[in-house]
């Protein structure tokens, strides 16, 4: 059962990657592994699909495994299959000025798939993809209202502070802002 005010959160990669330990001192690794204790001492979820998991097991660090078991073991891993929808990702993907947006774009669609499915939340650092995803928001009226948090950019966002507010879907914080 999920608690009253947790989200379903869809967690890219690279913030798992990019986590760092107790001693780390990088401020990236520090904000990513800050967020992450964050998510799981404010009762939010983890949404996995198979790809996401997938690239969880290659990219991770020795922090964000010890995190995902210990959010396996509270059963706070939201295990999805959410359907392909490749009429969106054209819709989405015909907004690309190139091959190289294009491809960036499909490369990080199934974000978008898995936070459409939930609560239309994703965390991630990849400021490009999210540019991209803004931009496409603005003719593809299904990705608008999804919120893409970057854990990284705390003095900005101020990332902990929403997610200890419950990560409530703020405008400002929308693809379509």
């Amino acid at each position: 059962m999920r608690a009253r005010n947790s989200k379903r959160l869809v967690i890219d990669t690279d913030v798992a990657q990019a986590s760092g330990d107790e001693d780390a001192t990088d401020p990236r690794a520090i904000n990513c592994r800050d967020f992450l204790k964050e998510v799981r001492s404010q009762d939010h979820r983890v949404v996995m699909t198979r790809e996401i998991s997938d690239e969880w097991k290659r990219h991770r660090s020795g922090f964000a495994l010890e995190w995902r078991v210990s959010m396996d073991a509270r059963r706070r891993i939201d295990r999805i299959k959410p359907p392909e929808n490749k009429e969106l990702r054209d819709k989405v993907t015909v907004t690309a000025s190139d091959e190289d947006e294009i491809e960036a774009m499909q490369k990080d669609f199934h974000l978008l798939q898995a936070a459409l499915a939930t609560d239309q939340t994703v965390i991630s650092l990849d400021e490009t993809g999210r540019q991209l995803f803004k931009r496409a928001s603005q003719q593809v009226g299904e990705i608008r209202n999804i919120i893409w948090v970057n854990p990284d950019r705390a003095t900005e966002e101020q990332p902990i502070t929403w997610l200890q507010n419950g990560a409530p879907p703020e405008p400002h914080r929308q693809l379509s802002a």
